[in-house]
């Protein structure tokens, strides 16, 4: 099986900066798409940001200019670095990724991180 264990998350004022990383261990032939999402209390899980294999990214608007998602394939890490952090950013930041497990393509499975949070002050 696959484990996504998320560190990097706190409290911070407004303005500051976190980063967040993920790193996924287990059964892992390659790794897809990964991503970040978050999710408030009253609020659903939305996403914040994925970044494909090849390095495309896709930003929620909310973020653009203030987030930023990186991934480093060797070690099978996903970060964001997140900046001018705002109270609206506030929740629990999920790791997602999208692995394959094995040489098959259909061996492909979609895992969750336990999640961690992330509290700006204003």
């Amino acid at each position: 099986q696959v484990q996504l264990v998320e560190s990097g998350g706190g409290l911070v004022q407004a303005g500051g900066s976190l980063r967040l990383s993920c790193a996924a261990s287990g059964s892992i032939f390659a790794i897809n798409r990964m991503a970040w999402y978050r999710g408030a209390p009253g609020k659903q899980r939305e996403l914040v940001v994925r970044i494909t294999s090849d390095g495309s990214t896709n930003y929620v608007a909310s973020v653009k200019g203030r987030f930023t998602i990186s991934r480093d394939n060797a070690k099978n890490t996903v970060y964001l670095q997140m900046t001018s952090l705002k109270p609206e950013d506030t929740a629990v930041y999920y790791c997602n990724a999208e692995v394959q497990t094995g040489p098959q393509i259909y061996l492909t499975y979609n895992y969750w991180g336990q999640g961690t949070q992330v509290t700006v002050s204003s």
